[in-house]
């Protein structure tokens, strides 16, 4: 028996010590994101006032049902996290906790998530989260080991959020929720093809497909999807305005970020193996998100 089973077998034996692995299993970085933008589209469509209770409700059936499915991802991602450097260390690849402790944690958490959602909001909000789970978990997580289009498929649960928000406030869905997921869709392109360019060797390794083959010509097939997605992004960021939803100060300060995002990702396309270019595209969406959701929520009309 090897030092490293022995220690982890010691560490099973502890269940107080386990605690932080079991919220590292759920990514809570991620989950973070998840709330905020659930939040964003709860207030947003909450026409008649802030309900605090339901909004309490609604995160935390929505932390439980994201943190379940992204514990169930890594319990099947298992063995690819074990070949990459930035995820070798979770508690599965590093064998501090058994698989079947974590599924059996993600499937109780998913649908416990799933079910005080349906209880403490509406149908809807649960109907919209399962959507999540379902995309992400059976469409997305298997598509990456066979192509990079898995982008776009990913980027539908990863918008989805804001709309499971709205459906909470307004027990029914309208425009203004597809204009949410349509900035949220949108934003994750550029943003997911700088995280694959970044960590393009640790992917390749894994047999991950998150970033097609450069053609015969020097180019790239995501090249385009950064450009589009970025002006894309442009365009849709001034709708809400059009619409009457919000106000001159956030179609200024979403026009100027999404403007921005477009310059770092054109750098990019510019200079595909220069790790600077996709860091400063990343680091701009990163500042473009919670801006412009906070802009979205502080000018709404």
């Amino acid at each position: 028996m090897s030092a490293k089973v022995a220690m982890a077998e010691s560490a099973l034996t502890l269940p107080h010590g386990r605690v932080s692995d079991y919220f590292e299993l759920t990514k809570p970085r991620v989950v973070l994101m998840v709330l905020v933008t659930t939040l964003a589209g709860f207030y947003l469509g909450g026409r008649s006032g802030f309900d605090l209770t339901l909004a309490l409700n609604l995160l935390a059936g929505t932390a439980l049902a994201a943190g379940g499915t992204l514990a169930l991802n890594q319990y099947v991602e298992r063995d690819t996290d074990a070949m990459m450097d930035r995820t070798r260390n979770r508690p599965l690849p590093d064998m501090r906790m058994r698989p079947a402790e974590a599924l059996t944690f993600g499937v109780v958490a998913t649908a416990a998530g799933l079910m005080y959602l349906t209880l403490a909001t509406n149908l809807l909000c649960a109907v919209v989260t399962a959507a999540i789970t379902i995309i992400y978990l059976g469409v997305y997580t298997p598509l990456k080991r066979y192509t990079w289009l898995c982008n776009i498929v990913g980027a539908v649960p990863g918008a989805l959020p804001p709309v499971a928000g709205w459906a909470a406030a307004h027990a029914g869905l309208g425009w203004e929720p597809i204009i949410l997921f349509a900035i949220m869709f949108l934003w994750q392109l550029p943003h997911t093809m700088a995280v694959a360019r970044l960590y393009r060797t640790d992917y390749e390794r894994a047999g991950i497909h998150l970033l097609p083959q450069n053609n015969s010509r020097g180019g790239n097939a995501s090249n385009p999807i950064v450009i589009a997605g970025s002006l894309g992004l442009i365009a849709v960021g001034i709708i809400p305005t059009m619409l009457g939803l919000t106000g001159i100060p956030y179609v200024v300060i979403a026009s100027a970020l999404g403007i921005w995002m477009l310059a770092f990702g054109v750098a990019m396309v510019r200079a595909p193996g220069n790790s600077k270019a996709a860091r400063r595209l990343l680091l701009a969406s990163i500042v473009y998100l919670p801006i412009v959701l906070l802009v979205l929520v502080l000018d709404r009309v």
